[in-house]
Order: structure tokens, then C-alpha cells, then sequence
């Protein structure tokens, strides 16, 4: 598997849960995506240090070569699935925690 299959693996897997699997539905609300514009814009500027100096290099072969800034379009969607995977998660698990909780 390559790169660009991979992180084309990471958004479905990411959607899935999200939308179908955990119903946190975090995809369709306006919070989500503002929120996300703001890691994207730090994931820019760290990225095109990285790739731009070049700390980080990658194989032409495995990568589609779409750059966004310096940043290959790969790790765009790669950190799109890292963040809406961990924020399904922990808003999943804050639902059932809330549930669970005791009246006192």
C-alpha cells in the first residue's frame, strides 16, 4: 500500500466512525469545521517548515505530488482523520461518561 491509499483509507475510516459507527455526527456541524480550519492552519505552517527547509522528505513515487503550500495533500488528509477520529472518540466516550453518571 502507498502512501496517498492509505490516507485515503484514514478519511472513510475517519467518516465511518463518526457518522455510522460512533453518531457523533461531528462532520455536519459548523463547530467541527471551524475548529478544524484552525488545525489546518497549523498543520500548514508546521508542514511547509518540514517539507519546505527539507527536514521531511518523500518518495515522488508513493505521493500523488498535489502540494498544498509544501505540504503533500497526503498529510492533509491523513491529519483530517487523526483529528476527526480523536474528537469522535472523546466526544463519544464524554456522551457515555454523561449517561453513566449518578444523580447525587
Amino acid at each position: 500500500m502507498n502512501y496517498t491509499l492509505l490516507a485515503g483509507l484514514g478519511v472513510l475510516l475517519a467518516a465511518g466512525l463518526d457518522l455510522l459507527l460512533l453518531r457523533t455526527r461531528l462532520l455536519v456541524t459548523r463547530t467541527f469545521w471551524t475548529a478544524y480550519g484552525i488545525v489546518v492552519f497549523f498543520q500548514l505552517v508546521t508542514n511547509g517548515v518540514l517539507t519546505g527547509l527539507p527536514v521531511v522528505r518523500y518518495d515522488p513515487r508513493r505521493i500523488l505530488g498535489l502540494r498544498v503550500i509544501y505540504a503533500p495533500v497526503e498529510d492533509l488528509l491523513f491529519g483530517f482523520a487523526m483529528v476527526t477520529i480523536t474528537l469522535a472518540l472523546w466526544v463519544s466516550l464524554g456522551r457515555r461518561r454523561a449517561g453513566s453518571a449518578t444523580p447525587e
